[in-house]
């Protein structure tokens, strides 16, 4: 029979109606492990089967909710992925709020008191360091302002209503009642969920944006190199783009001169207006003009010269690498690894006659995913009711931020375009230098509780370059005493601190471009909508039932004065280094229905050099796109046209061009030791495609680690190298084999998902450059023990292959018939907080893994790895999509774990395994096909 309860009494009941088609299995694997945790496990004694299933969500029956104007159909599938039926905006919005909060309401209150500086109160006082960074960021601040004074009445509408049915769920219920991790953190503290808040969903935008701030990371690193590298060698480590084999995003049109905008037809294309005049360069990328006071304007643009002793500087850098390592990521991986697939396919190239999009966004491997799927449909879509959409949502926001409505669909991909720079602050006793004056800090103390301890204060502040980082860092507070500057620039005194110019900082409106893209009707109202997606920038991709598709870069990019390109910290007190105004939207790149037939993204450089403004110094190098742009190439040659599924092929493509270019070389190389000769013979004939069960493949990823780690990691500073790694080096400024006198033992400090060099398809990009040089002193590499040195590229892929083979003799074993790549590249989803730092049965009841799985770096099935530090998984294709605009039920997608976030539920991890084969499940839309798919059937009443 249906049940019948209120709000406040649902925590009660959620544990007998969850779910029943699963429920008897459900029972049994929650009975084996209570038992299994009471027969010894510590804490076990605490638990029982209605701590376990307490917070599991009602899901059939009926429940009624306060502050409904009507009832709310609420209709889950076989996966648990909820439907929801309303008559009104502000009832669908509420009821996205409350189901959100059954399935993932822990999720959703780590991430707001991350973005508002306050996860000291859920986790104590090892998070007094992270609250303060965080709070000297300020997104909640930033939050409130947007709510306040930027978003439209109807959105804070919508906010509001959101808010209402998180609260609704919340009302009545202890932690335990919510989810499972609350009755863990029981033992260590009482902390209890406070409500809801319009400004705690808006604020998640921040922690987004924060992941996909473009390349604050590589400012760091340009600057970090110059204790041992010289500018030569680091532009060998940067090179430009290679836009004759990897082709943008926008291929037909350009920039007019004439009328100052960017034409999706013709263009003139000359590159010769004002913009930011600092050019492509060429090694950096970055130009000359990015030398100026910190350094002299040195070859590749990479800012600090040889002048002065830039020990101080790399001190503040070295402490704010730490902190942004420290902090907890929000969809990715602190900043690095960010990509993702997202390609659009026109009617004249498909089965169907109508468009194809996919989309694939790389992401941390988190549990539960980041995404929540989920459909929001009016009963009828009019003025009072304007929402037919679905798609993948973040818990703790409405609406949807990539899916299709009954019209459109859309993808994003990340832009990596540069929206950070740091700047260097001339400080003078309460002020800062600007110019010739010292101007006052813009101050405000804050206090930052702790559970189980004392308050913490703080004083937070800010110059007209934004908030100082190095005020929250032991390391930072030294303030680069001796930073390598020009004579030009202002005494040292106390030191020079670091500050953040972020567009993240500034109040805007991509929470009102979420709604308006949810109810799209045409590419008028995509562009128009598209507009408001202020931050973080990203690449949208497009298609219509129409048959329409297009492309189109959003968002709040700064253009900057001649000196400056964003590529390396610049001088504060210098106002010629400022922000010069923002790039208007009409001269923004778009493409729609090129004569090509598709679009493709994959962050690669969005436009070709001869684009009027820098959008960055540091695309993707273009390996993933270019291998989507010739797949699709291969499928519409003469005349072929593509499938979903054909499209679903395409996001599993582990084609590794890495290996085709080095491979070849490899097999030349004649390496005597029998044992390293039989790993070579597993390259020969070789497809160079990583799947999970090819030894061939774990073999030559070996092998590409071992020469990254010969060639430049030895070579890097121990700023960059992995933690704990120790090295024989001389002091400074040397790539070359030395002798054993003078050199001194340093050992890495980064940690191992970010150190350098990671592997990626920069690095690829640095190695086929240097391929043709085979006496670069790049190849050479000193003996170490049994193991030959080398003096040019082959001597050293020598060293590599031998390096590898006992290398993967210790992980796999001597047996080369039991290699394969699955076993080093293996992904485990940790729990978010506790599953990382919590006690180790707390670990083991919520983390889940490993798979084993094929794919690779810059690979199109982008399953990442770092391989400065290891084999293992870093970061993911976080879903899968593909959009059918002839027949939306044919759609297809998939989540990496599943709609739940409580552990033991059925939806925890049930997609996962599908995921990990490349499946991909049915996409209800349509009334009827949802009505059929439909397992559990919850109505919410007024």
């Amino acid at each position: 029979m249906p049940t019948d309860t209120t709000a406040a009494s649902t925590g009660q009941q959620a544990a007998g109606t969850s779910g029943r088609k699963k429920g008897r299995k459900g029972r049994l694997v929650v009975l084996v492990l209570v038992l299994a945790l009471i027969g010894g496990v510590a804490y076990g004694a605490y638990w029982s089967v209605s701590t376990v299933r307490a917070s599991f969500p009602q899901t059939e029956g009926s429940i009624t909710l306060e502050g409904l104007s009507g009832p709310v159909d609420v209709r889950r599938d076989g996966y648990g992925i909820p439907q929801i039926y309303a008559s009104s905006d502000e009832d669908l919005f509420m009821a996205q709020g409350y189901v959100q909060a059954q399935d993932r309401f822990y999720e959703m209150d780590v991430r707001r008191h991350m973005t508002s500086g306050r996860l000291s109160e859920m986790f104590g006082a090892g998070q007094v360091d992270n609250d303060a960074f965080l709070r000297t960021l300020g997104w909640d601040r930033v939050a409130k302002q947007e709510y306040e004074e930027k978003l439209s009445p109807a959105t804070k509408k919508y906010l509001q209503a959101y808010a209402k049915g998180v609260n609704a769920y919340l009302e009545g219920k202890d932690g335990k009642d919510i989810s499972l991790e609350y009755a863990a953190l029981g033992f260590e503290n009482d902390y209890a969920p406070g409500e809801w808040t319009p400004v705690d969903s808006v604020a998640w935008l921040k922690a987004m944006a924060w992941d996909l701030r473009g390349n604050m990371q590589d400012e760091i690193d340009r600057a970090l190199l110059t204790s041992r590298l010289g500018p030569k060698q680091i532009a060998d480590l940067y090179p430009s783009y290679p836009y004759a084999r990897n082709k943008p995003v926008v291929q037909e049109g350009g920039y007019d001169e004439g009328s100052g905008t960017f034409e999706a037809e013709g263009g003139s294309g000359d590159g010769e207006g004002e913009g930011d005049g600092s050019g492509s360069g060429d090694g950096t990328g970055s130009g000359e003009g990015a030398g100026s006071e910190l350094g002299g304007g040195t070859e590749g643009g990479t800012g600090f010269g040889a002048e002065g002793d830039a020990a101080g500087f790399e001190s503040q850098l070295t402490g704010l690498q730490r902190v942004l390592e420290d902090l907890p990521t929000a969809v990715g991986v602190n900043g690095d690894g960010i990509g993702s697939n997202s390609w659009v396919v026109s009617g004249d190239h498909t089965v169907s006659g109508q468009p194809l999009l996919a989309n694939d966004p790389h992401l941390s491997a988190s549990l539960p995913s980041v995404w929540y799927q989920m459909g929001l449909h009016c009963r009828s879509v009019s003025d009072k009711c304007r929402y037919d959409v679905t798609g993948y949502t973040f818990a703790g926001m409405p609406g949807v931020i990539i899916g299709h409505n009954q019209d459109i669909a859309w993808g994003l991909t990340n832009s990596g375009v540069d929206v950070t720079d740091l700047y260097l602050e001339k400080i003078t006793g309460d002020g800062y230098q600007y110019g010739d004056k010292v101007v006052p800090f813009e101050t405000r103390e804050e206090t930052i509780k702790v559970a189980g301890g004392s308050s913490r204060k703080i004083v937070i502040r800010e110059t007209n370059n934004g908030p100082l980082l190095s005020d929250r860092s032991d390391d930072l507070v030294k303030t680069g005493k001796k930073a390598a500057v020009e004579s030009a620039a202002p005494d040292r005194g106390d030191g020079y601190a670091v500050a953040l110019r972020w567009t993240a900082l500034d109040p805007g409106r991509t929470m009102d471009a979420v709604f308006a893209i949810n109810r799209a009707k045409d590419w008028d109202d995509f562009r128009e909508a598209s507009e408001l997606f202020e931050v973080p920038s990203q690449n949208l991709v497009y298609a219509d039932t129409e048959g329409h598709i297009g492309y189109t870069l959003p968002g709040r990019i700064p253009t900057r004065a001649e000196k400056h390109d964003g590529s390396v910290p610049a001088p504060g007190w210098d106002p010629d280094y400022e922000w010069t105004g923002w790039v208007d939207q009409d001269e923004l790149p778009y493409e729609f229905d090129p004569e090509r037939g598709y679009i493709v993204t994959a962050n690669q450089a969005v436009v070709d050099e001869d684009y009027p403004y820098t959008l960055t110094t540091d695309w993707g190098y273009g390996a993933r796109s270019q291998r989507i742009n010739d797949l699709i190439q291969s499928k519409i040659k003469d005349g072929g046209k593509i499938s979903t599924d054909d499209m679903r092929q395409m996001q599993l493509d582990n084609s590794s061009s890495i290996a085709k270019l080095l491979v070849p070389e490899l097999l030349k190389i004649d390496v005597g030791d029998e044992h390293v000769r039989e790993a070579q013979k597993l390259l020969e004939g070789w497809d160079y495609t990583q799947d999970a069960d090819s030894a061939a493949a774990a073999y030559f990823n070996s092998v590409w680690r071992n020469i990254l780690k010969l060639s430049f990691g030895h070579k890097l500073p121990k700023e960059l190298r992995v933690k704990g790694q120790c090295l024989w080096v001389e002091p400074v400024n040397t790539t070359g084999p030395a002798d054993e006198a003078g050199k001194v033992r340093e050992c890495g400090q980064r940690s191992a998902s970010q150190a350098q060099p990671d592997g990626g398809d920069r690095w690829f990009e640095v190695v086929r450059r240097l391929m043709a040089d085979e006496d670069s002193e790049w190849w050479s590499t000193p003996k170490r023990g049994t193991r030959p040195g080398a003096e040019n590229r082959d001597e050293l892929f020598k060293r590599a292959m031998i390096d590898a083979r006992w290398e993967l003799t210790a992980k796999l074993g001597k047996d080369i018939d039991s290699w394969n790549w699955g076993r080093l590249h293996r992904l485990f989803l940790d729990n978010q907080t506790l599953g990382s730092d919590g006690p180790g049965f707390v670990k083991y009841v919520l983390n889940r893994g490993p798979w084993k799985l094929g794919g690779g770096e810059a690979t199109v099935n982008a399953t990442g790895w770092n391989a400065a530090g290891g084999y293992g998984v870093v970061w993911v294709p976080s879903m899968r999509m593909v959009v059918n605009l002839d027949d939306l039920d044919k759609s297809r997608w998939i989540n990496l774990t599943g709609a739940s976030g409580h552990a033991y539920n059925a939806h925890y991890v049930d997609q996962t395994d599908k995921w990990a084969e490349g499946e991909l499940l049915e996409w209800a839309y349509s009334e009827k096909a949802v009505e059929d798919a439909t397992t559990d059937h919850l109505v919410l009443k007024p």
